[in-house]
């Protein structure tokens, strides 16, 4: 990995501990909190670009950790992001944080969604069965013995995040969270989004999630939607595209 490498991704830590601690500043949005949801496979660093946008701009920003251990579990870890804000919240998901924010965006506090790349369930369906629902573009997950799914390495640069340098990416192969096939199979009871605004982002060239499913997901719910040309991350590829579609919301 290059100098040149190491110091983003040293300023991106660095962002994403302002980003959750820092005191933000006076603003004027229609709703100042925001907070952000990792999707499978990956931990909340990820968002580090765009928390740091939403700060510059205005915004007081948390980054929600869910364990992946189970839909339980990350939807309790959502929560508590949530209520530590104090106040009205955006919140945001990506890929299985689609999932997530679908059952957690019921807390009181949110007032509305945004979707990244992610599910966007409705009652009784799951990540298993909105997948299987579309032609997949990459090799997908495999179980590992102990009931976690996994990205192979060896294909986790074109499947995952195509359009990130290859040492990040080979970086986030080797650091990767795994998902409980338990986590991937729950379903959804009460989707936050049919009583809440939301917003969607698709990514084009997405080999995670089919971008036609993101589309159907999306139309479906009546969700306000935008197109990036990215991989599966665009949150981390387009940040500022991502971070523009939030404040969208927030206003």
């Amino acid at each position: 990995m290059n100098k040149a490498l190491y110091v983003g991704l040293a300023a991106a830590g660095l962002a994403v501990v302002a980003a959750t601690v820092g005191a933000a500043p006076a603003t004027s949005h229609a709703i100042d909190n925001i907070v952000l949801v990792h999707g499978a496979f990956a931990d909340g660093s990820g968002w580090a670009a765009v928390a740091s946008i939403l700060r510059r701009d205005g915004f007081n920003v948390s980054v929600a950790q869910p364990p992946e251990t189970s839909w339980e579990d990350d939807a309790a870890a959502t929560n508590r992001a949530i209520d530590a804000m104090n106040g009205p919240v955006v919140l945001v998901g990506h890929s299985y944080g689609g999932i997530i924010i679908s059952s957690a965006g019921n807390n009181e506090h949110v007032k509305s969604l945004v979707y990244v790349a992610a599910f966007q369930p409705d009652v009784g369906e799951s990540l298993k069965s909105l997948s299987a629902s579309k032609p997949s573009a990459s090799n997908g997950p495999k179980p590992s013995p102990d009931g976690y799914l996994y990205l192979e390495p060896a294909t986790f640069h074109a499947d995952f995040c195509a359009d990130v340098p290859a040492p990040q990416a080979e970086f986030m192969s080797r650091s990767q969270v795994g998902l409980a096939v338990k986590a991937a199979d729950a379903t959804i009871t009460s989707p936050a989004w049919k009583s809440k605004p939301s917003y969607a982002i698709v990514s084009t060239n997405d080999h995670a999630i089919n971008p036609d499913l993101e589309r159907w997901m999306y139309e479906r719910a009546g969700s306000t939607v935008s197109e990036v040309a990215s991989s599966h991350v665009a949150y981390i590829s387009h940040p500022a595209e991502v971070a523009a579609v939030i404040e969208r919301a927030a206003r």
